[in-house]
């Protein structure tokens, strides 16, 4: 489990950091959100202990990394997929980390064939694509078998089976009862590994939620409604609080009134239904949705006409 309390972090006049508090609980995937500036990688630094706190605490399975007398076995993290020796193997680079740590070396070649880079094990890890660094980045982390997992963009440079199999590879870490902790910006497929969302913006809290619960909040309530019967159903449904829009002569769009309600008002008038489909947002519209103005660089589109002013 990590916990922060009011856990801030400054450097000089900039708080990267602001009285985050939240709990990251064993035996599901949290996901880690927020747009590029939001303090997402320093709050990991400051779990690690990496970086010290302004201010507040920070504990993993109770007491601040650091302190931990085997802290590997505790957290294992992938911060970095390229931070590793360029000239080393794979295979060395695993069991340097094993003979420092009290690793049998049998579990090198577990991880190796675990991740699927057995077969360019002895090869320099500096010559490694992208894919295939996050993959040894994946096997140092979970090289001492820790209870805690922290993954920076695990994703990043994976294939579609590579994003198949870190999906639920994570997934099987969770219901094994350990905590797993995964920043990302690829929202389809957090929406897809993780439980539980735990967002900021500009280092401050701005939700801790269940993901289901996370889009819900930002879908509002639309029901699309398919029926010969369009027209009368559309009668019975107005009142008060329920806007309709005709979009086609068979097809209404509802809002104000949840699906279930809309089935009651179809049966009682006998209104024959094809379609009812409420509607919801994807992660990536409520992530956009709730942190639009919490982004540090906005883009812009030039017209010719800016470009023409330019100059």
């Amino acid at each position: 489990m990590i916990e922060a309390r009011e856990l801030t972090k400054r450097y000089g006049e900039k708080t990267a950091v602001d009285k985050l508090t939240f709990t990251v609980q064993p035996g599901i995937v949290t996901g880690f959100l927020g747009p590029n500036g939001a303090g997402k990688s320093t709050t990991m630094r400051l779990i690690l202990g990496l970086d010290r706190p302004t201010a507040g605490t920070v504990t993993v399975d109770g007491l601040p990394y650091v302190q931990h007398r085997d802290p590997l076995r505790v957290a294992g993290a992938l911060l970095e997929a390229r931070a590793v020796h360029t000239s080393r193997s794979a295979y060395n680079h695993l069991l340097a980390l094993a003979a420092t740590h009290g690793i049998r070396r049998s579990r090198v070649d577990e991880v190796i064939d675990f991740v699927g880079l057995d077969q360019v094990a002895r090869k320099r890890a500096g010559a490694f694509s992208l894919g295939m660094g996050q993959r040894l980045g994946i096997a140092s982390a979970i090289l001492a078998d820790p209870s805690n997992l922290l993954l920076d963009e695990p994703v990043n440079g994976l294939d579609p089976e590579g994003i198949l199999w870190i999906r639920t590879t994570l997934r099987e870490l969770a219901a094994d009862g350990r905590t797993v902790f995964v920043s990302s910006h690829l929202m389809s497929e957090m929406a897809l590994t993780a439980d539980h969302l735990i967002v900021i913006g500009r280092g401050r809290l701005m939700a801790d939620t269940t993901t289901a619960d996370f889009i819900a909040r930002s879908s509002g309530q639309a029901v699309t409604v398919v029926s010969p019967d369009a027209e009368r159903l559309g009668g019975a449904l107005a009142g008060p609080g329920v806007a309709m829009t005709r979009t086609q002569p068979n097809r209404l769009e509802v809002q104000g009134m949840s699906a279930a309600d809309i089935g009651v008002v179809a049966a009682r008038i006998g209104a024959v239904l094809h379609e009812l489909t409420p509607q919801q947002a994807s992660l990536e519209e409520a992530f956009m949705t709730m942190t639009r103005d919490e982004v540090e660089f906005h883009s812009h589109h030039v017209t010719e006409t800016d470009d023409r002013t330019a100059a």
